[in-house]
């Protein structure tokens, strides 16, 4: 599956289902967000299983505010419609995959019980 670009509308419905979703938070006048954009499309293309979708800031400035997206590209990950990773810069494709094995690798029962305990 390759890369979709997602809107405010469908940014809920797409980051709440089950599986793993990555979502690039990007825009066309950035310079590493132009380099992270191959990297993150063939990770799409490698990975059919995961949805890899793409918010353009630009576009979507009232979603990235909400989100307090402050500097691109920032990645967010999902599993099982709980946010699991968020960070700003553009990943090497070594670190992105390894990204990927760890968010495989969590432990899911764990995540859901640490996600409703009490801050």
């Amino acid at each position: 599956m390759a890369t979709v670009n997602i809107t405010t509308e469908q940014f809920e419905e797409t980051v709440t289902g089950d599986g793993i979703v990555l979502v690039d938070f990007w825009a066309s006048w950035c310079g590493p967000c132009r380099s992270f954009g191959p990297i993150f499309e063939e990770a799409s293309e490698k990975h059919t299983e995961i949805t890899f979708a793409k918010v353009d800031t630009e576009a979507e400035q009232e979603l990235a505010g909400g989100l307090g997206i402050k500097s691109i590209p920032t990645i967010m990950a999902f599993r099982d419609g709980i946010q699991v990773y968020s960070q700003p810069g553009a990943l090497p494709e070594s670190s992105l995959e390894d990204l990927i094995t760890q968010i495989e690798a969590l432990d899911m029962d764990v995540v859901r019980a640490e996600a409703t305990q009490p801050s």
